[in-house]
């Protein structure tokens, strides 16, 4: 598969492309399956899941495929009660204010407490064609205790800090379980299917290089190191997370995502040669016309190009309202572009 070729650094005719939230509000016919499902009820239903999936692919034709589902899905079985409120997003009705709420967390067993997604990676990696990778996911642990702390999103999660700081150790424990979760939940993907897997530390970015240091970035590594006998690639991806370049080198993950405030050759000279690079278009590009798409999309590859290891994406994931004309520009783009003999100068 190419797209796993560029993850190891490997030669690729083109950089492969895909996009966060691929599968998503912005096509058509997603809502017109969402508006006879609720949000979770899609991601409980291996069916639904596999056509939402495999959406964007029938569509746009990209590299790889992620799952469709939602990085707080495995709190539930750990004990706390999720759910999605209109216009607001997943609220978490008991969140965690103790060291005994902490104490309280199960470990769950996924085989059985979530087999509706193991089973949705099965039948979709059967229907996905054989050179497209399938992607599993998580949240980093970090990005669920901002929701576990606050309870729901929202905000800079300055509550989130002030409790970290109030409850060190409390803290410490949260995300110990998190990350011992976290390493069965990946595990249990790629064996139901996934070829590569994405950690989204969506909110890692709200704290100081020194504090990420200090009280998240151990368990980021601890489950990569935990997940290297998997034999696929793990991709890490930090938003807003600039002033972590110098340090995401040492995370021994294959791939390091970028968002779009990072600049790319700055960033990949902070990072090195070891690290295959993944992004990083601003998502409100695809709002301006085509011409300009497709103008900022080829200077994005001209930075990379005859560098091994590179993966087309946006810097986050993309809105709900992008025009579906505009997404298409920026893929063919990637997949047109001349890699052969690369920018004309």
């Amino acid at each position: 598969m190419m797209f796993i070729d560029a993850c190891y650094r490997k030669p690729t005719p083109r950089p492969p492309v895909w996009i966060m939230r691929q599968a998503g509000r912005y096509l058509p016919e997603y809502r017109e399956i969402r508006a006879k499902h609720s949000f979770l009820e899609m991601c409980g239903q291996p069916e639904v899941v596999r056509e939402v999936t495999l959406q964007p692919i029938r569509r746009f034709d990209m590299d790889a495929a992620i799952i469709f589902s939602d990085i707080l899905l495995p709190l539930t079985p750990m004990g706390l009660q999720l759910r999605f409120a209109q216009g607001e997003g997943p609220v978490i009705d008991n969140p965690i204010t103790t060291e005994a709420d902490v104490a309280a967390l199960r470990d769950p067993d996924f085989s059985k407490e979530m087999d509706f997604l193991a089973e949705a990676l099965k039948i979709t990696r059967a229907e996905l064609s054989k050179d497209k990778a399938l992607l599993g996911f998580c949240g980093a642990p970090f990005t669920l205790a901002c929701y576990a702390i606050q309870g729901h999103g929202g905000g800079n999660f300055d509550y989130v800090r002030r409790w970290i700081y109030s409850n060190q150790a409390t803290f410490r424990a949260l995300m110990k379980k998190f990350t011992l979760m976290t390493v069965e939940y990946l595990k249990m993907q790629v064996a139901a299917g996934a070829n590569a897997v994405q950690i989204f530390d969506s909110w890692g970015g709200a704290l100081s290089a020194y504090d990420y240091l200090q009280f998240v970035f151990p368990y980021v590594k601890k489950i990569i190191e935990r997940t290297s006998m998997l034999g696929v690639p793990r991709i890490l991806f930090v938003k807003n997370a600039s002033h972590f370049r110098s340090f995401l080198r040492t995370s021994e993950a294959e791939v390091i995502g970028l968002d779009w405030t990072m600049p790319m050759e700055e960033s990949r000279n902070i990072l090195g040669e070891d690290y295959a690079i993944q992004g990083n278009l601003d998502p409100m590009i695809l709002f301006a016309d085509k011409d300009y798409v497709v103008r900022r999309t080829k200077a994005m590859l001209e930075v990379n190009y005859g560098k091994p290891g590179y993966i087309a994406n946006l810097g986050h994931g993309i809105h709900k309202e992008t025009p579906i004309e505009h997404v298409a520009a920026f893929v063919e783009t990637v997949k047109t572009f001349d890699h052969a003999t690369g920018p004309d100068f």
